[in-house]
């Protein structure tokens, strides 16, 4: 199957996801409007709200179940007991992911990741076409060789202020190379293959179900935050979470 075959399939999935997730919402609000002061019927939003809030940290934020805390996951950085879980939803042609990598990542890393606080928790959430849907499977390439990190800021060091700039296949082998991927064959192969789309297509989902519409988006300690807001707003948020 060719590169360009899998990345219609991939959309095709996503598309059909959304459509879910649209069809999902309105019946939800459907039973609740009929409802009414009557007890919420099962499996509507009452009855939702409670099973999700089960085992959730009173003082954490709504989506706080979105922390899936896997030991050894690459795509993860942190103690997996870091009291701080950021889950971010990005695209690798995304300016704004670009300038959050860029600017605010590094401080977060340093003065959170790195003493234990803080965990981050990567989501692929292509927004921007083929390329996109590609760079998210390099992404997923790099990271079976152990260099996800490397490469994630690599690709996001050379994104633009505005607009989405060109992520093909040779330029993605490149910053592979860079990002010190020691099998670049496979990595090619990997990239070009379909053995990520039911994750990428799973954290999609993820993002959709609460009502993600672009990219990045953040859940920290379970509060939503959209756009790369300024540092601070990221520093006053995770200080408050952690007391």
């Amino acid at each position: 199957m060719s590169s360009s075959s899998r990345s219609n399939g991939l959309r095709v999935q996503i598309a059909l996801l959304a459509v879910l997730v649209v069809v999902a919402i309105a019946i939800v609000v459907l039973l609740v409007v009929r409802g009414g002061d009557d007890e919420p019927a099962a499996g509507s939003a009452g009855n939702g709200a409670a099973s999700i809030s089960e085992g959730v940290d009173s003082e954490a934020g709504p989506l706080e179940f979105l922390a899936r805390r896997i030991d050894g996951d690459p795509l993860a950085l942190g103690d997996v007991d870091a009291p701080v879980v950021m889950v971010e939803y990005s695209d690798y042609r995304c300016p704004f992911c670009g300038k959050f990598s860029r600017d605010t990542e590094p401080e977060l890393i340093d003065k959170y990741v790195d003493e234990g606080l803080l965990r981050l928790e990567w989501r692929d959430f292509p927004n921007f076409g083929p390329q996109s849907e590609l760079a998210a499977r390099a992404g997923r390439a790099a990271a079976d060789q152990d260099r996800f990190w490397e490469f994630n800021s690599l690709v996001y060091e050379d994104t633009p202020e505005t607009g989405h700039r060109d992520l093909t296949e040779d330029i993605l082998v490149e910053y592979a190379e860079k990002a010190g991927v020691p099998d670049l064959d496979r990595f090619r192969e990997d990239m070009n293959s379909d053995r990520y789309d039911e994750a990428i297509t799973a954290d999609v989902t993820e993002a959709l179900s609460f009502g993600a519409t672009g990219t990045p988006t953040f859940s920290v300690h379970g509060i939503p935050m959209v756009g790369a807001q300024p540092t601070g707003t990221f520093l006053q948020l995770i200080d408050e979470a952690l007391g």
